[in-house]
């Protein structure tokens, strides 16, 4: 290593922040107020603001973020403030329609007046269900009753005793004849006193016994009374059709003021409603004047047979055309409702016609299963879904679309194969206002915006959830609120001024820079409740700092069982990682692995092999297919890189291959590209790369090192293979320095830090990078297009043009080995 090299160390100090206990203005989180606003998100209150207050269609709102970040919180307690300032909106109720019971009718009525309009019906049918009869038993309706009926008996009587005096003159005599099971009046002529049919005289004619003459006058006599009979019962049926409308104008007399007085109360009583309600009236009114019969003493009904498993309609609710259904009640509302949906489906959203089965296992229905579903519920308010549980749900999505596009939901059961279809039932759609606020990731958002036309016409307003928010004072202060919060609900134990500055510090690694705080208060609020946990099992009266970490302690052996396995494999050998010496085209990359919950870091061996051809950079992790397109890209970048950097007076005539070692899953992303690079370079100056300094950087191709993520994970991962394989106090970190505002890292790996048993290295050029690993100066060009002599760009300009040259010659030696086989 050149003794005139020098290398930039990060001190301690820059590798975690450390919140300042002496700013906080508290001794327990007892003293301040607990949280009950939200934390870091204006952008996203104020554009849920705009969306909840214009009133105007497709002003719906899409909140999209990171679960966890407070998004349902937020919409609860803005909707909450809202919920005051609107107005209570009506009651929906449907009821039947007399000229079409296919078609439903809604109607609207007041909040409140819905349950008293069904209570009103259900007591006009009570009560003419009691008064009818009455009336029908009343000794006055009896008597004229029974004078109407002697009227037309005796009418009856007068008729058929002329007839009977005329058949009796005419020597016939008026019979009853048995036909089956039937009898039939007939008249047959008296002989010697007794009647006999001319069927039989007939006989008598052919045996001699009667004469000719006296049977052919008989049949003329029958023809003509015969028609005379017909005349009378003719004439009799009339008389009892007249009593028949006798009865009923009766009856109409009667019972037709006491319907008009009862409807026209309960009109009274709603005259101020809209003039859909009156003509419903109108038609009940008619209808009970037409079915009087239905309020007549009726024989004791047959008891009721049921079968297992099936729902049979209710035979004794006579008069539940009458009834009306209120599915939408706000007589107990008191504020603009909200409805939070967590189980939309078509059903619950939009409601559902029930059937049942009748007698003959026949499905049927009718307005008064009609049910309403959240979405007509929340008529004037909000509400509130998730946009994944909706999206999977069937139906629910394009129902959601049409109502907010109308402005009017159809309620039907949701059958899209018509298997239970029976029914043709159509209700009349109910004109609903809702505004409503989905609640998912940024991914559904853009894949609706840019898949669904309709969708970005129905939600106009989207409200981004930040994940991060600035770290001043403030919002310090509002984690305190925050702990408060959660310690009162959740009745945990206070923290103290070093247990809050250890909550905001893991909000500051959480956010992955030293500049921001987490906003992630899901998470967040798991800390608190299990630092509490911790601290009540030491029996500390206060949550302290080491309460906290001694909860991500152990939080991180729950869920690191992945990391330790790979931990042992490295320590044993079967993963190789060398973390002492140097080796030719050999260097340590770090690898972050995501497992959802936790995300860790690990060194991966990355080599590379160069020789004279055309092939340029080989990646062979992409001719696998195990290269991810970031990767790929960055391949091709570190490519430019070294054509930029060498190619200026020779062709790049250089066959290089790169490897990541031991590695079967896949990689993906950036990161690697500044390390892929210095493989190269070693391999092609043969200077050896120190083993106990691991690297991460993207580079771009004017060979600057660009930030990368997880530089906290990747440093601590290879810390713990150096701590594992022996501290040797010369290990260390490369990392590109843009990333120096992002480090959080451990305490342990600060202390190594501190007594110098570790090094973190930033870094701004390959340049630099290459220098630290090799500790040989990079080189600078000179005038004349060379390299400083003895440096690292010149070795590889070097071996680079040595390539050329062979390559050129090996061409020209071919060229001419083949002209002296033609000859």
């Amino acid at each position: 290593m050149s003794d005139d090299l020098k290398f930039e160390e990060l001190p301690p100090e820059k590798l975690r922040w450390r919140c300042p206990v002496e700013k906080l203005d508290l001794k327990t989180t007892d003293d301040v107020e607990p949280c009950e606003w939200i934390i870091g998100q204006d952008r996203a209150v104020k554009a849920i603001k705009l969306g909840l207050d214009i009133k105007s269609i497709g002003y719906n709102i899409f909140v999209a973020g990171f679960v966890g970040t407070g998004r349902m919180t937020t919409i609860k307690h803005l909707l909450e403030r809202l919920e005051k300032r609107g107005t209570i909106p009506d009651d929906k109720c449907y009821v039947n329609n007399f000229k079409n019971p296919d078609m439903p009718k809604v109607i609207s009525l007041p909040a409140g007046q819905g349950r008293l309009f069904k209570k009103d019906m259900e007591n006009l049918i009570v009560s003419l269900k009691r008064n009818i009869p009455t009336v029908f038993e009343s000794e006055a309706y009896k008597q004229r009753r029974k004078e109407l009926v002697k009227e037309s008996e005796e009418g009856q009587k007068a008729i058929l005793e002329e007839f009977e005096k005329q058949v009796k003159k005419e020597g016939f005599a008026l019979v009853q004849i048995q036909m089956g099971p039937f009898v039939k009046p007939d008249i047959q002529p008296l002989i010697e006193g007794k009647p006999i049919s001319l069927a039989k005289l007939e006989k008598r004619v052919k045996e001699g016994s009667f004469p000719q003459e006296r049977l052919e006058n008989l049949k003329t006599k029958y023809e003509a009374l015969s028609k005379l009979m017909e005349d009378v019962f003719k004439e009799g049926k009339e008389i009892v059709k007249e009593l028949e409308k006798a009865l009923s104008a009766l009856d109409r007399e009667m019972i037709v003021p006491l319907i008009k007085e009862m409807i026209k109360e309960i009109k009274a009583k709603y005259q101020n409603q809209n003039e859909k309600l009156h003509t419903y009236l109108d038609e009940v009114e008619e209808s009970l004047i037409l079915n009087l019969e239905r309020f007549k003493p009726t024989k004791e009904k047959t008891p009721e047979v049921s079968l297992p498993g099936l729902a049979f309609l209710k035979p004794e609710d006579e008069f539940w055309e009458y009834r009306v259904n209120v599915v939408v009640d706000n007589s107990e509302t008191k504020t603009v409702p909200v409805v939070i949906e967590t189980t939309p489906s078509y059903k619950n959203l939009f409601g559902t016609i029930e059937r049942v089965a009748d007698r003959g296992g026949i499905w049927r229905t009718d307005f008064t299963r009609i049910k309403a579903g959240s979405y007509v519920k929340a008529n004037g308010g909000y509400l509130v879904v998730n946009a994944l549980d909706l999206l999977i749900e069937p139906g629910s999505w394009h129902a959601l679309k049409r109502a907010l596009k109308y402005g009017k939901v159809e309620i039907g059961a949701y059958d899209p194969f018509y298997l239970l279809s029976s029914s043709a039932m159509k209700p009349e759609p109910i004109e609903v206002k809702v505004d409503v606020v989905m609640i998912g990731s940024n991914y559904l958002y853009h894949l609706l915006y840019h898949l669904d036309e309709d969708f970005k016409k129905i939600f106009k307003v989207k409200a981004d959830f930040d994940s991060v928010m600035p770290k001043d004072e403030q919002n310090i202060h509002q984690y305190a609120c925050f702990i408060k919060k959660i310690c009162d609900e959740d009745k945990l134990l206070p923290f103290d001024k070093s247990g809050v500055a250890g909550v905001v510090e893991f909000g500051v690694r959480a956010a992955g820079t030293q500049k921001k705080l987490s906003t992630r208060f899901t998470v967040i609020a798991d800390l608190i409740r299990e630092a509490s946990y911790w601290a009540q099992n030491v029996k500390s009266k206060v949550v302290k700092h080491e309460h906290v970490e001694k909860a991500l302690e152990e939080w991180i052996k729950r869920v690191s069982l992945v990391e330790d396995k790979i931990q042992e494999m490295i320590e044993d050998g079967t993963i190789m990682i060398d973390s002492e010496g140097a080796v030719i085209g050999q260097i340590n990359g770090l690898s972050v692995y995501d497992l959802g919950e936790y995300t860790f870091g690990k060194p991966t061996r990355i080599t590379a092999r160069t020789s004279m051809g055309r092939a340029g950079v080989i990646n062979i992790e992409r001719e696998a297919d195990l290269s991810g397109r970031t990767h790929n890209k960055g391949v091709l970048i570190l490519g430019g890189y070294l054509r930029g950097k060498y190619a200026h007076d020779k062709p790049l005539t250089m066959s290089a291959s790169i490897c990541f070692e031991q590695s079967y899953s896949g990689v993906e992303g950036d990161s690697a590209s500044s390390t892929e690079v210095y493989a190269i370079l070693s391999s092609l100056s043969g200077l050896p790369l120190r083993q106990d300094i691991a690297v991460t950087g993207s580079i771009n191709q004017k060979g600057e090192i660009q930030p990368i993520g997880g530089v906290n994970e990747k440093i601590e991962g290879f810390y713990q293979v150096c701590k594992a394989k022996g501290l040797t106090g010369t290990q260390g970190v490369m990392i590109p320095h843009q990333n120096v505002k992002d480090l959080m890292l451990k305490n342990e790996v600060v202390e190594a830090v501190k007594r110098g048993r570790f090094h973190i290295y930033p870094v701004k050029t390959i340049d630099q990078g290459i220098e630290i690993l090799t500790g040989v100066k990079a080189g600078e060009r000179k005038e004349d297009g060379t390299f400083e002599e003895g440096t690292v760009n010149y070795l590889v300009d070097k071996q680079l043009r040595e390539y050329a040259e062979n390559l050129k010659r090996f061409g020209a030696e071919e060229e001419h080995r083949e002209e002296k086989e033609k000859t």
